[in-house]
C-alpha cells in the first residue's frame, strides 16, 4: 500500500491544503508518472507545458503593472496639473518619484500629498518586483527557453507603458489609475495556483515539494531525473557554505558578478529611457511635433521590437543583442539631439520635428531588444542562490536610484539644453556598448549552475 503523502505546492499554503489530495496530487496538476515508467519520458529541456506558460503569465502580470506605472505620467500630466492646481515644480517632484505609486490613492486624491503617497506605495513594490519577477521566471524555465521567457518581463512592461499611453488619451487620469489595479488583482488570485520556484524549494530543504514542482513545470510524463540531480547537487554545494554576511557578500569570488550586475543595472537606467518615456509629450511639443501623434506612434512602435527581442534572445545570445541595442540607442539619441540643435539654430526647421520623432522611435525600438531585455536576463542569471537575495537587492537599489536620477534630472537638463541632453545620453550608450563588450559574459544555453560557476571562477 502506498504511503500517503501530502505535497505543498501553492504559495502561502500550509500542510492542510485542501487542494492536495491524499495521493499527493495537487488539484490543478496532473498525476506524476511512476518511477519505472521510462517509456513516456522525454527531454525535459524542450518541454513547454501549460503550467509553465500559466506560471510565466501570472508572474509577468506584475511587469505589466510596472509598465502601466511607467506610462501613466505622460498622457495625464497636463490634466493633473490643471485639476489639482499644481505648479510645474510640484509636477516635476511627482514625476521624478515615478516608481512611487498607489493606484487607489491616486484615483481618489484631492491634492498633491495623497498623489505622492500613492506613487510611493507602488514604487516600493515595483522596485521589489522588478528584480523578483525575472529571477522567479529564470529559476523554473528550461535553459533553452529561459531567455525568451525572462524577456517577457520587459515585453509586459512595454505593453503596460503602451496601454497607459493609449488609454490615457481617451480617459481621465483617475479612471486610468483604477484600470491599473486590474492586473494586480488577477496576479494576486493567480499566484495561489502556481508552484514555487523548484530551486528555492530545494534550498529550503523541501525535497518532495521540489520534485513535484519541477515535474509540474516540465509536464507529468517528462523525465526530470538529471535536471533534479543537477539542481540538488548545486543546492547541496551551496548548503556547505556558511550564511553570507554583508562583508562576505563582497568577497573576491563574487566581485565579477557584482561588477556585471551593478554595472548593467545602472547603465540600463542611465541610457535615459525613463526620462524619454515620462516626458515624451514635452519632448514632442518642444520639437514642434503633434503630442498626440507622437504619443500614439511611440506606444505602437514599442511592442513589435520587444516581440523581436523575445524571438532573438535565445537564438543570438544576450551580449550581441545588448551591443546592437546600445548602438541603436546611440543613433536614436544622436538624431534627436541633432533635431533639437537644428531647431535652436533655425536650420532645417521644416524637417527637424520629423528627425526628432524618428530619433525617438529608433530609441524605443532598440531599447527592449537588448539593453532593456538582455540586461534584465543576465542580472537574473549571474548570482548564486546563497547571495541572490542580497545581491539582487543591491542591483535593484542601484537601478531604482539610477532611474530616479534620470527622472529627476531630465526636465532640468532639457531646460539647460535639449540637444545637449540627448548627446550626453548618446555618450552613455557608447559606454554601455564598451562595458558589455569588455566585461559581460554570454549566458545563452547554460544552466544557472554553469553560469554561477563561471562567474565565481573568474577571479579565484
Amino acid at each position: 500500500m502506498k504511503e500517503e503523502i501530502k505535497v505543498q505546492l501553492l504559495l502561502n499554503t500550509d500542510n492542510n491544503d485542501k487542494l492536495v489530495d491524499e495521493a499527493g496530487h495537487h488539484g490543478l496538476f496532473p498525476p506524476l508518472p511512476e518511477a519505472n515508467d521510462t517509456s513516456l519520458a522525454v527531454a525535459a529541456a524542450a518541454a513547454v507545458t501549460p503550467m509553465l506558460l500559466f506560471s510565466v503569465f501570472i508572474a509577468v502580470l506584475g511587469s505589466f503593472s510596472f509598465g502601466f506605472v511607467v506610462g501613466y505620467t505622460s498622457p495625464v500630466q497636463a490634466e493633473i496639473m490643471k485639476e489639482l492646481d499644481l505648479s510645474t515644480a510640484q509636477v516635476l517632484q511627482l514625476t521624478s518619484l515615478v516608481f512611487i505609486f498607489g493606484w487607489f490613492a491616486i484615483s481618489v486624491s484631492q491634492g498633491a500629498w495623497l498623489l505622492d503617497l500613492g506613487r510611493w506605495m507602488l514604487g516600493f513594490t515595483g522596485g521589489i518586483s522588478g528584480f523578483a519577477i525575472p529571477v522567479y521566471v529564470a529559476e523554473f524555465t528550461p535553459k533553452n527557453l529561459r531567455g525568451g521567457f525572462v524577456i517577457l518581463h520587459v515585453l509586459m512592461i512595454t505593453v503596460g507603458v503602451s496601454a497607459a499611453f493609449l488609454i490615457g488619451l481617451v480617459t481621465s487620469w483617475r479612471t486610468l489609475a483604477l484600470i491599473g489595479i486590474i492586473p494586480s488583482l488577477v496576479q494576486i488570485v493567480g499566484i495561489f495556483f502556481i508552484p514555487e520556484s523548484p530551486r528555492w524549494l530545494m534550498m529550503m530543504g523541501k525535497n518532495k515539494e521540489f520534485e513535484a514542482a519541477l515535474q509540474c513545470f516540465r509536464g507529468g510524463f517528462v523525465d526530470i531525473t538529471q535536471e533534479a540531480a543537477d539542481i540538488r547537487n548545486s543546492a547541496e554545494a551551496l548548503d556547505q557554505i556558511e550564511k553570507v554576511s554583508i562583508l562576505q557578500l563582497f568577497h573576491r569570488k563574487y566581485a565579477y558578478a557584482h561588477i556585471v550586475g551593478i554595472g548593467l543595472s545602472a547603465l540600463g537606467a542611465l541610457v535615459g529611457l525613463n526620462g524619454i518615456i515620462f516626458y515624451a509629450g514635452s519632448i514632442f511639443e518642444s520639437a514642434g511635433f503633434s503630442v498626440k501623434v507622437g504619443t500614439v506612434a511611440l506606444a505602437s512602435f514599442q511592442l513589435p521590437s520587444v516581440v523581436l527581442g523575445v524571438i532573438l534572445m535565445d537564438k543570438c545570445g544576450r551580449r550581441p543583442l545588448i551591443m546592437i541595442s546600445a548602438a541603436g540607442l546611440f543613433i536614436g539619441c544622436s538624431l534627436t539631439g541633432l533635431a533639437f540643435l537644428f531647431e535652436d539654430h533655425h536650420f532645417l526647421g521644416g524637417i527637424s520635428p520629423s528627425i526628432a520623432l524618428i530619433g525617438i522611435l529608433i530609441y524605443v525600438a532598440f531599447y527592449p531588444i537588448g539593453v532593456g531585455g538582455g540586461t534584465c536576463i543576465i542580472i537574473s542569471e549571474i548570482y548564486p542562490l546563497n547571495i541572490k537575495g542580497s545581491a539582487g537587492s543591491i542591483a535593484a537599489v542601484v537601478s531604482s536610484l539610477s532611474s530616479w536620477i534620470v527622472s529627476y534630472a531630465f526636465n532640468f537638463s532639457m531646460e539647460w539644453s535639449s540637444s545637449g541632453t540627448f548627446f550626453v545620453l548618446a555618450g552613455v550608450c557608447v559606454f554601455t556598448l564598451i562595458f558589455v563588450a569588455k566585461l559581460v559574459p554570454e549566458t545563452k544555453g547554460k544552466t544557472l549552475e554553469e553560469v554561477h560557476k563561471t562567474m565565481s571562477d573568474v577571479w579565484q
